[in-house]
């Protein structure tokens, strides 16, 4: 069999869908960001006192607040213990501050109660990062050499970011429900409106979950269907 490339026309007509969602949940967060950043929380909370807060609130004493560079490149590191935000979020009494400091305290929450798709995601993680090399290879070299076995391992490498993907989805979600009721009952959102822009925010980041998870699946979909056809031709 003549070898063929793993990406072509085909991959890219497969992967609109995926392309699309992910385009309008970019726009989305940023729009969604920028709009309820300029947006003071009447309690004046920044996001690090809205965390600091939320951390005595919730008994999490054991969560240390840091400092990270970049925007939106807040998040929670269950090995450490560590919630890094970002100096905007930390030092700015918005809306989208407060909507991110709480979302990433859900996170803390997840993993003090041990929140199973959490844990799913946390084991994953490392087979992701390493898959993302070695399923290329696998695939690039099992098609090249008609290799079918070595192809079909690639596929399976390539089904674990499928699962990452899929477990990210309900661990994100959760978060953000746990976000939403946190701010409600600390009194640090107190209009409805600061209500709706909490809302705004996290249902734009939620998009683009859903973008990387339908990104996953159409990849996996691609991959096999890929495999499948060179399957066919070997008999």
């Amino acid at each position: 069999m003549d070898a063929y490339p793993l990406y072509n026309l085909n991959y890219l007509l497969c992967m609109i869908p995926a392309f699309i969602i992910m385009m309008i949940a970019q726009i989305s967060i940023s729009s969604a960001y920028n709009k309820w950043s300029k947006v003071a929380v009447s309690s004046g909370a920044t996001g690090a006192a809205a965390a600091q807060k939320l951390i005595a609130q919730n008994n999490l004493s054991n969560v240390q607040l840091k400092g990270v560079s970049g925007t939106l490149s807040d998040h929670y590191d269950p090995r450490t213990k560590t919630l890094a935000l970002s100096q905007a979020v930390a030092n700015q009494p918005s809306v989208a501050s407060v909507a991110v400091a709480a979302h990433e305290l859900g996170h803390a929450m997840q993993d003090r109660e041990g929140y199973f798709p959490l844990k799913v995601r946390a084991l994953l993680a490392p087979a992701v990062s390493i898959g993302s090399y070695v399923g290329w290879i696998m695939l690039a070299i099992g098609i090249a050499l008609n290799y079918l076995e070595l192809a079909w391992l690639g596929v399976a490498v390539f089904a674990i970011g499928f699962l990452f993907a899929l477990a990210t989805v309900p661990v994100e979600m959760n978060a953000s429900a746990r976000a939403r009721k946190m701010l409600s009952e600390s009194g640090i959102v107190q209009s409805g409106e600061e209500a709706r822009g909490v809302n705004a925010v996290l249902n734009a980041a939620a998009l683009t979950y859903i973008g990387a998870l339908t990104q996953a699946v159409m990849q996996l979909l691609y991959f096999i269907s890929m495999v499948l056809g060179m399957g066919r031709r070997r008999s």
